[in-house]
């Protein structure tokens, strides 16, 4: 999984924060940040369709789209693919640890216990 680029975070985002899948105009009226012609929001819709962040079914002659994974699902799979890039997953994992609040430690703590208990 690659990473996304400004534009396509930003709708990412945006379909994340929806419960419902979207049409390329609505996904549009809420980048009101910026002047996009439709044309380039179908564009990055359909990009992030082959790419497989986004799933889309038919509404009409509209295509309704929703994201394929969570964005904790994203972030988690960015985060293993930072741990490939390093010759020592044991030292780059330790060093995470280390740098996590007390909170987010024991969250760590619980979740490996879960594993542990399945």
């Amino acid at each position: 999984m690659k990473g996304l680029g400004e534009l396509e975070r930003s709708i990412m985002d945006i379909l994340w924060a929806e419960s419902n899948a979207l049409t390329a105009r609505e996904v549009g009226r809420l980048i009101a940040d910026r002047d996009l012609a439709p044309t380039t929001v179908m564009t990055v819709l359909d990009r992030l369709t082959r790419k497989g962040f986004l799933e889309r079914t038919r509404d009409g002659r509209a295509w309704r789209y929703q994201p394929a994974e969570t964005r904790d699902a994203y972030i988690a799979e960015l985060m293993l693919e930072a741990l490939d890039l390093t010759g020592d997953r044991s030292a780059a994992l330790t060093r995470f640890a280390q740098a996590v609040s007390g909170t987010e430690a024991e969250i760590l703590r619980r979740a490996l216990t879960e594993l542990e208990e399945e």
